[in-house]
């Protein structure tokens, strides 16, 4: 970027100069601190890293020119504190901070204290942030801009009392929101007087967790909206433009799962008026930098305000693909007190754009999210058209102390058929193990009828829960043949590589199927499936990293991608994938149980948040136990049958590990015979 001192006379009457970015500092870590690298490496700005003890061998920190350790795993300890994000900043040299998504992104005195220190904070002004990350004073501030916004409470009363009769006033289902939230944190539907005053309370505790502020906001919940945001984008010199709508209406927990651009079966006068009132709304703040105005629409294409988002966001991609942009790059230019690249009548939609968030999660487990190791990861190969934003790579460890997302699958096509038919395709080449993912539920969602048809809201998952959740099916013989030769190939191979490095190749200690003499490993074998005869022939061929079984089933071919761990075979192909567990040997198999007495456990590592109850308490099935704040989420657990409380494991504020018992619960019987004895 260049170095060289100019000034421009702006719509103001000031003079904005150009500032010099030779080198950034990203406050952030994952997909988005390598997204910005790469942009910054290809204007020629240098990249610090920050990361915590969890991050040291991460991929973000390998793809910086620099990186400094600020704290442990703990997100306040690390991430979160300015005063070491600062000190990095002034100790590297570094001229401005990106701050990403999440995070710092949206704090008004980490975007003051850069300021004063004299760092370019790549984003907009602190004001801006202030007003719009206040729900209740963005809504006023858009209905002076003359931007549609809809009813509800944002007053100073934030008693119990004063915010229930106020969702009786508004008529339920309300919506109950932190007014510093964002990403689906702190937020509740109640749709009842009776589950308000729950539903309020644990919204409250966990905005207090993430954003330090319970104060909360209450709003109509408008039935199966579709949300619907604008990309906007202004400089320094008063300049805002719209680059067009982006359709974020699927969602589990409030929070995207996939996202497109532009939005199905919208109109281009529509289009329009969203692009004009988003960027009312910019100017109504005197925006600069890249930012999304987040619109809920109903039926018949009405939008009202929701929230401004004042920073990046996570599915910006798409807004890249149909427009020809890189908005990181936007931001360092705009930054650095430079006109915006285009203007609005420069800007161009071209084609249809898919973003999948695969993550780390077990959508048949109320999408609970998971943590571990990528022992197996293969990607579809980018091009022009895809693009893999990721920031883990194979053997990585998916962290229980960050977002549970592992990478985000972009693509491109003409139109929307062609780049849901490209989504499709390459999901089937995103292959992971070691963990559970979300593949296979954005395998079963993107080719839904009703969302290849584009009409999609808020409630499509549940609404259509049935078929994106289909009842497992068992694998299909020729499944469980392609397991079994994968399994005697591979055992051929190992016997190979002993026989290959050891002084005496025709040991019987070569054999890896047990004590035989000269042993045939022959490629053609017969296998009985039930009743069913199969003839299977093939062979395990490598490419590019990953091993491949050419096989032939009854005479039909096939080339499913083959990985083998511990005792289970993984097949993928086009048609989806498949597991062949082989059981394991009684005296290898470790000791089951659900834990303490039949009670509930942990089902990943977390905070106890809240116990609800102590010893000698009856529940019944259902009934909550504990509150966990695990994965920057709240998990309310529940007892699993109904019985009496023997002994609470844990206190508020303890860490609990994955699978840790939490409490002894036995049933009445037991503990009145315990009691009697």
């Amino acid at each position: 970027m260049a170095a060289v001192i100019l000034s421009f006379p702006t719509l103001q009457g000031l003079r904005i100069f150009t500032q010099r970015i030779e080198k950034v500092l990203i406050a952030n870590r994952g997909e988005i601190a390598c997204r910005v690298m790469r942009s910054a490496k290809k204007m020629g700005v240098r990249s610090v890293a920050v990361y915590s003890d969890a991050d040291t061998h991460s991929m973000h920190v390998a793809m910086a020119d620099e990186a400094y350790h600020i704290g442990p795993a703990p997100s306040q300890q690390s991430y979160l504190s300015m005063d070491k994000v600062l000190e990095v900043a002034k100790k590297s040299g570094s001229h401005a901070v990106h701050p990403g998504y999440g995070f710092l992104s949206e704090n008004t005195e980490f975007a003051e204290a850069c300021k004063q220190e004299g760092i370019i904070f790549i984003g907009p002004p602190s004001s801006a942030i202030r007003d719009m990350g206040i729900k209740s004073t963005s809504k006023h501030i858009m209905s002076a801009a003359g931007v549609p916004i809809i009813g509800g409470y944002h007053g100073e009363d934030q008693s119990n009392e004063k915010l229930q009769a106020e969702a009786v006033r508004i008529g339920y289902p309300v919506m109950i929101k932190a007014v510093r939230g964002g990403g689906g944190k702190g937020m509740r539907i109640a749709r009842s007087d009776s589950d308000f005053l729950e539903q309020l309370e644990s919204a409250r505790r966990e905005a207090r967790k993430s954003f330090n502020d319970d104060v909360m906001l209450i709003e109509k919940f408008v039935e199966d909206p579709r949300h619907v945001e604008v990309q906007v984008f202004g400089d320094m010199h008063g300049n805002a433009v719209y680059l067009f709508e982006r359709d974020c209406s699927v969602q589990r927990r409030h929070q995207k799962i996939i996202e497109e651009a532009p939005a199905p079966g919208i109109s281009p006068e529509v289009r329009r008026k969203l692009g004009e009132a988003a960027v009312r709304a910019a100017k109504a703040v005197n925006y600069v930098g890249a930012g999304t105005v987040e619109f809920i629409m109903d039926a018949q294409h009405n939008f009202y305000f929701m929230e401004m988002n004042t920073r990046l966001q996570v599915e910006h991609p798409v807004s890249e693909m149909i427009t020809g942009t890189d908005l990181v790059e936007w931001q360092l230019r705009v930054a650095a007190g430079e006109r915006l690249p285009l203007l609005q009548e420069d800007i161009m939609l071209r084609g249809h754009s898919f973003e999948a968030r695969i993550y780390a999660e077990d959508p048949n487990n109320d999408f609970l999210p998971g943590a571990g190791p990528l022992l197996h990861l293969s990607t579809p190969s980018p091009d022009q058209h895809t693009r893999i934003e990721t920031g883990v790579r194979e053997g990585d460890e998916v962290s229980a102390h960050y977002d549970p997302m592992i990478a985000k699958l972009v693509v491109w096509g003409e139109d929307r058929s062609a780049a849901l038919k490209k989504l499709r395709y390459c999901l089937r080449q995103y292959n992971i193990v070691g963990l559970n993912t979300n593949i296979d539920f954005l395998l079963n969602l993107s080719g839904h009828p009703e969302f290849e048809a584009g009409n999609v809201s808020t409630s499509f998952i549940p609404q259509h829960y049935a078929d994106l959740f289909p009842t497992p099916k068992a694998p299909s013989g020729a499944t469980i043949c392609q397991a079994a030769l994968g399994l005697i190939l591979q055992e051929r191979n190992h016997t190979l590589g002993f026989t290959q490095s050891s002084t005496d190749p025709f040991s019987p200690f070569g054999s890896s199927s047990g004590w035989r003499n000269n042993i045939l490993f022959n490629r053609n074998v017969t296998l009985q499936v039930g009743d069913e005869v199969n003839h299977v022939t093939g062979e395990v061929e490598m490419e590019g990293g990953a091993s491949f079984l050419h096989c032939t089933v009854n005479g039909v071919k096939s080339r499913p991608k083959l990985v083998i761990l511990d005792n289970t075979v993984h097949l993928f192909s086009t048609e989806g994938s498949s597991q062949v567990s082989v059981p394991v040997p009684k005296y290898r198999a470790g000791v089951g149980g659900s834990g303490a007495q039949g009670g509930a456990v942990a089902p990943m590592t977390g905070t106890i948040e809240k116990v609800l109850v102590k010893a000698g308490d009856k529940v019944t099935v259902g009934d909550p136990l504990m509150v966990m704040i695990a994965m920057k989420m709240e998990h309310t657990i529940r007892a699993p049958k109904s019985g009496v409380i023997k002994k609470v494991l844990f206190s508020e504020g303890s860490q609990a590990n994955r699978h840790a018992p939490l409490v002894e619960l036995v049933e009445e019987e037991e503990q009145a015979e315990g009691s009697s004895q």
